[in-house]
């Protein structure tokens, strides 16, 4: 890139003055940037040019002229990129910025949020941490998922507010009455993002690859037999009734891509660029649904330093800034919430905590005032009271003390609050005679942890998205975290419940039968939720449509921008 070289050449000649005026010799200019004295020449004259110094001369070789700086070179940078910007010429702007990685946030500071560039309305954020491959499957992080549903297609999807799914891909659906095969008719006119016609037939190829999957496809362990017998149907035949099918259609992990081209799908935005620097979602001309008002939104990754204890992954950001996080409290607050996830504790049944003891630490947590003393930023987090709401703790106001057994072994991964939760726990139980051993897992869930066998206690966190009740059904079912709390006897009776729960035709049926599950877990003590996010979305004025989500992100195809003025 010829600018980002002459940005280069100009740095070392600004460098050794820091801008003040210089007299120096052409020799001594040519040393600096490495090159002849003719070039040397020919720059001088070329950034005179420019406006962004002034070259005076002195008559004879080897005397003394004057170079005055007339600009810098962070101004030159950032008008520089402002212009590679407009012309939508992000790469180059990438190469402008690792010219100075230390200076990048500033750098980007004056083009996050909400711009039009290049004729098209941009939303730039600006994130803590690169961002892991869409694959297909489940996704460890928040930012993940939700890019996944801005990228991806189901047969279903879920409305923001709405706990019921309705057809993405799939215009309606039909249930046999012995609810043993769904009929998924699809829309007319759908298209990959590539520019081919979505078939029945690669939505048949996509869900099999799912349903191949170890952890997926649990959730579809009823399936008998994927078929696509018309050009715009796809038949799903099942082994029993599954009424939750629909919903376990509509969640991010179960959105298809096109057969091989693992980050190919036919959503709103495809991806234009994904590189640990920057990520840039396009609009997607020929997707099915409402088209959104934005044509193109990024994600600008500035690092920030993290503790090395937990990895570079430890910081949770539920306050989500559309622009400079360093100036949130400038920016516009638009929204917030409650989060109906949870970061919980589970205790390993029939290990060193007998029931009696479990109830015990379970009693501990809750009613010591532990929660309300962690020592993480004010408004972050709140004690959780419900599971979800409307199912609420048991009572253990009246629990008998136990005495603890001398050691236990408490595993946890992130997100950080589980650190201190962590630590305060250690100190807490080594009052009640208790030594508190403590090992993390660098991660956002529990897949290949190997450490699952030996805790006795473990700590993590649980998303939940739109369909709260769902969620935690599904939870039950693919998290490898029951297989190490529960015997596999107790597991497969697990399992059992699950299967009879789905078959209920009516979703208050089911969802009463979850609910009574998730109360007899909590009553035996072998989960509690520990606490709940405040989430909260900052965005710059001209930043329109943003409504936060069970995620704590907000839809991108809600999004707008006020043209230019």
């Amino acid at each position: 890139m010829r600018l980002l070289n002459r940005l280069n050449q100009f740095q070392r000649l600004w460098q050794p003055s820091r801008g003040e005026p210089q007299q120096v010799t052409i020799p001594e200019l040519a040393g600096r940037c490495f090159c002849s004295e003719r070039h040397i020449r020919t720059l001088l004259h070329q950034l005179a040019e420019r406006g962004w110094l002034s070259w005076q001369a002195a008559p004879g070789r080897g005397r003394r002229g004057v170079l005055r700086f007339l600009t810098t070179p962070d101004a030159v940078r950032a008008s520089m990129m402002e212009s590679v910007l407009n012309k939508g010429q992000q790469q180059n702007a990438l190469e402008l910025a690792q010219l100075a990685p230390e200076q990048l946030r500033q750098a980007l500071q004056p083009f996050l949020g909400g711009q039009w560039q290049n004729d098209i309305p941009t939303v730039r954020i600006p994130y803590y941490r690169p961002l892991e491959p869409l694959l297909p499957g489940f996704l460890p992080g928040r930012a993940e998922q939700h890019l996944s549903s801005q990228v991806f297609s189901g047969l279903t999807r879920f409305c923001q507010g709405s706990a019921r799914p309705v057809g993405d891909l799939a215009h309606h659906w039909e249930i046999t009455d012995d609810g043993r095969c769904y009929a998924f008719w699809l829309r007319p006119s759908l298209y990959w993002h590539q520019g081919e016609k979505v078939t029945a037939a690669h939505l048949v190829e996509s869900l099999t690859q799912l349903c191949d999957d170890p952890q997926v496809g649990r959730l579809f362990a009823s399936i008998a037999g994927l078929e696509a017998p018309a050009p715009g149907l796809v038949r799903i035949r099942l082994h029993r009734p599954d009424y939750w099918l629909p919903w376990r259609l509509a969640c991010y992990y179960s959105q298809l891509h096109y057969p091989g081209e693992p980050h190919t799908g036919c959503g709103p935005f495809k991806i234009a660029q994904f590189s640990p620097e920057l990520i840039r979602l396009a609009l997607h001309e020929r997707y099915h649904l409402t088209h959104p008002l934005i044509g193109a939104v990024e994600y600008w990754i500035t690092p920030q330093l993290f503790d090395a204890r937990l990895g570079t992954s430890c910081r949770h950001p539920v306050q989500i800034a559309i622009g400079e996080q360093a100036q949130l409290t400038s920016l516009r607050p638009i929204d917030n919430r409650l989060s109906l996830g949870f970061c919980y504790l589970a205790i390993k049944q029939q290990g060193r905590l007998s029931a009696r003891q479990a109830k015990w630490l379970m009693h501990l947590i809750h009613q010591s005032g532990l929660l309300t003393t962690l020592p993480v930023e004010d408004g972050l987090i709140q004690p959780s009271r419900e599971l979800l709401p409307g199912w609420p703790l048991p009572d253990s106001r009246h629990c008998e003390p136990t005495p603890l057994p001398a050691t236990l072994t408490l595993l946890y991964h992130l997100p950080v609050e589980l650190h201190a939760m962590a630590s305060q726990l250690v100190s807490h139980l080594a009052r009640y005679g208790c030594t508190l051993t403590l090992r993390f897992h660098d991660a956002k869930n529990w897949s290949g942890c190997p450490d699952m066998d030996t805790a006795d206690i473990l700590m993590g966190d649980r998303l939940i998205d739109e369909a709260a009740e769902y969620t935690l059904e599904q939870w039950l079912r693919s998290d490898v975290l029951w297989q190490a709390v529960f015997s596999p006897p107790r597991y497969r009776q697990l399992l059992h419940q699950l299967d009879e729960i789905q078959q209920q035709s009516s979703p208050a049926q089911r969802i009463a039968g979850l609910k009574a599950l998730y109360e007899t877990l909590m009553a035996e003590s072998v989960l509690t939720p520990l606490f709940n996010y405040h989430y909260q979305i900052h965005a710059p004025p001209n930043v329109q449509g943003v409504h936060i989500n069970a995620r704590g992100w907000f839809d991108f195809t809600r999004l707008w921008l006020p043209p230019p003025v």
